[in-house]
């Protein structure tokens, strides 16, 4: 199942200037509207993350230093899509997470989008397995998949989880292609986590792919220890 979240997008100049000539009809000074206090939010936006992610994640933090650092580059990249509001994630880089199964690359993953939340730009995002993504997109009745992908490839940002793990095949191959080749293109981060050692990632993704893949992410090589049986261990 593939995860959704999308934040309240900022008023533009227009919203504003209507508003203010409601309040000029109505005799009512602007600025002693603009100097009420501030209602406070009944939920922050680290809030509203945390109750979009899957319940074991809600709490994850990125502390591997080339995750911090992606999140600090795409920080920068930020932008305001209008004078005064909030900048929001647009361009940046991606990450290519590879290591053995339970070593912790989908916990950086969301760690790493909640580093981008407390940092205070805002993000929409989307979190899917690889192998939930092919789900969604196979073609049957009753559903516009090529709509979807193309959703999928324009969210700002996006978590690719597990990739490798399905089985491959032509189609397989050739929708990731299509997905990656247009982030590729737009230059839209992607934090991909993997089970497959990078060398193996050529023959199950395919050439196109993983060429596009080398350009476009920073390679994180994780320890080869399973965390989660060492926690059931201690």
């Amino acid at each position: 199942m593939s995860i959704r979240n999308r934040e309240p997008q900022p008023l533009g100049e227009g919203t504003l200037d209507r508003m203010a000539r409601i309040l000029a009809a109505r005799n009512i000074d602007q600025a002693s509207v603009a100097a009420l206090p501030d209602e406070p939010e009944p939920f922050s936006r680290l809030d509203a993350l945390s109750a979009g992610m899957p319940p074991r994640y809600q709490a994850a933090v990125a502390d591997h230093p080339q995750v911090l650092a992606w999140a600090r580059e795409v920080v920068e990249a930020a932008v305001a899509p209008s004078r005064g509001a909030r900048r929001q994630v647009t361009t940046g880089p991606s990450l290519l997470m590879a290591g053995v199964v339970g070593a912790g690359k989908t916990h950086q993953a969301y760690g790493a989008v909640r580093q981008l939340v407390q940092s205070g730009v805002g993000v929409r995002w989307r979190a899917t397995t690889a192998a939930d993504l092919y789900a969604d997109l196979r073609p049957r009745p009753g559903t516009d998949t090529e709509r979807e992908l193309a959703a999928v490839s324009r969210c700002p940002l996006l978590i690719i989880d597990d990739l490798g793990a399905a089985r491959a095949t032509e189609w397989t191959e050739e929708i990731t292609y299509r997905l990656i080749n247009r982030r590729y293109n737009h230059m839209l981060p992607t934090l991909i986590t993997t089970n497959l050692r990078i060398s193996d990632l050529r023959a199950y993704l395919g050439d196109r792919v993983t060429s596009r893949l080398a350009q476009m992410t920073t390679r994180v090589e994780f320890e080869p220890v399973d965390r989660r049986r060492h926690r059931t261990a201690a």
